[in-house]
């Protein structure tokens, strides 16, 4: 399978923000043809107060937002691992990825789990929790043989969900993020080799990238929206600005590492440690 990453500059215009998403999708199809795409953590709206980004939030399946992942599908008959939208369910609102088929069929949905409550070395807070409640479930879903596992963002930080992943089978993990410059110079790239080498199977990363507007003042995004192999290794990234990355799976060589270094083999089963 072939796959696209795609690094957005997100910000509190979403109609823009929709318009850019498909711009960059056109240009991911033809240039790479790719059979599934993934997209960013908020990629139709990012900044902005907690009052804008509640309205921004969609009741799915409606929604422009839901309504473009699924168009882009069905248009174009690839996979589409939407990134991450904010999800209206009664008054609780949730940072969802959706994904869908080839046909545009909805299979997979996942909330946020772990949100991002933190001050970051600029002295800049961030509180996800506001306005985002946590997901609570474990989700993967199968595209043609290939066991794909859900996470967003901060989850990355927590060795737990994606050892929970890796008893699942999976053979590639989706990560669409929005990292601060402040906490993805240093700790973007080492989580996600760290992800791939210790569950052993394919990281897709889709970042924002670049500047968007908050109540406080301008925040920036750290971008480098990348793909990492079962062996540590970077396989292909996007540098600073709007763009594409893509590669192909090879689970070939994903079960030729697992057979060198049979790691889940010799894992020890959830509280075996004292």
């Amino acid at each position: 399978m072939r796959i696209a990453v795609v690094q957005m500059n997100t910000r509190d215009d979403k109609a823009a923000n929709l318009r850019r998403a498909a711009e960059l999708a056109e240009r991911a199809v033809v240039r790479e043809r790719p059979d599934l795409i993934a997209f960013p953590e908020t990629f139709a709206f990012t900044g902005g107060s907690v009052e804008a980004r509640r309205a921004a939030a969609e009741r799915f399946p409606d929604g422009e937002a839901y309504g473009f992942l699924r168009g882009l599908a069905r248009r174009h008959r690839i996979w589409v691992h939407g990134g991450s939208l904010f999800e209206r369910d009664g008054g609780t609102i949730y940072n969802t990825t959706v994904v869908f088929d080839r046909e545009g069929r909805e299979v997979a949905r996942y909330r946020k789990i772990h949100r991002f409550d933190v001050t970051t070395p600029d002295g800049r807070s961030y509180r996800e929790s506001e306005l985002i409640a946590a997901g609570r479930e474990v989700v993967t879903y199968e595209a043609e043989g290939l066991v794909v596992g859900c996470t967003i963002c901060y989850d990355l930080r927590f060795a737990e969900l994606y050892l929970a992943l890796a008893r699942r089978g999976v053979h590639l993990v989706l990560v669409p993020a929005a990292f601060t410059r402040e906490t993805g110079r240093d700790h973007w790239e080492l989580l996600l080799r760290a992800r791939a080498v210790e569950i052993q199977c394919y990281v897709a990363a889709p970042a924002q990238w670049g500047a968007f507007p908050t109540p406080t003042g301008t925040a920036w995004t750290h971008g480098r929206s990348m793909i990492v192999g079962p062996w540590g290794q970077v396989l292909a990234q996007v540098q600073d600005g709007e763009g594409v990355a893509a590669c192909e799976l090879d689970l070939a060589y994903l079960e030729r590492v697992r057979t060198l270094l049979p790691v889940a083999r010799h894992r020890l089963p959830p509280g075996a440690l004292s």
